[in-house]
């Protein structure tokens, strides 16, 4: 076991992890943060999507120990985040949640999506999505979120 310092949710973790353990497994196991869901464990599917330095990462095919110092960001530390809300908000109205399984890193990658892309039309939209799968809604309700929040951001006046 090795001992892993990360910077989770604005907070210092340090727990001991094996060299071999992915981000997920430990941000799961080790430190009960269970909002990361494990679905491919290959990187395909999305659901384990969280924010490493500001940029989303697939955690199960991150290793724990490559982090060590680094920022880590889960969807638990979204919790005060106000386009977060804004994004939740719009994926109830939207009808863009079913099971919810990929739901948290859905959020993350729309997150990054109005962070990084915040004039996204449709198609660049669904492209940012391509990482992420959904085997519930058919994205239209993801994607109208998305566009939602969008155009409510472009919408407000500037300072």
């Amino acid at each position: 076991m090795t001992p892993i310092t990360l910077h989770v949710n604005g907070r210092t973790l340090r727990a001991d992890s094996e060299d071999r353990t992915s981000l997920a497994d430990h941000l799961r196991e080790q430190l009960g943060l269970t909002g990361t869901h494990i679905g491919c464990e290959h990187g395909v599917c999305g659901a384990c999507t969280v924010q490493l330095d500001g940029a989303p990462v697939r955690a199960c095919i991150t290793l724990a120990a490559a982090c060590q110092g680094r920022a880590l960001r889960t969807v638990e530390g979204f919790a005060d985040d106000p386009l977060m809300a804004q994004l939740r908000a719009a994926f109830s109205a939207e009808h863009a949640l079913q099971c919810g399984y990929c739901t948290p890193g859905m959020l993350i990658t729309a997150h990054d999506i109005a962070t990084r892309l915040p004039q996204a039309d449709e198609e660049l939209i669904r492209l940012e999505l391509a990482g992420n799968l959904c085997r519930c809604t058919g994205y239209r309700g993801i994607v109208r979120a998305i566009q939602r929040v969008l155009a409510e951001r472009l919408s407000l006046p500037t300072r």
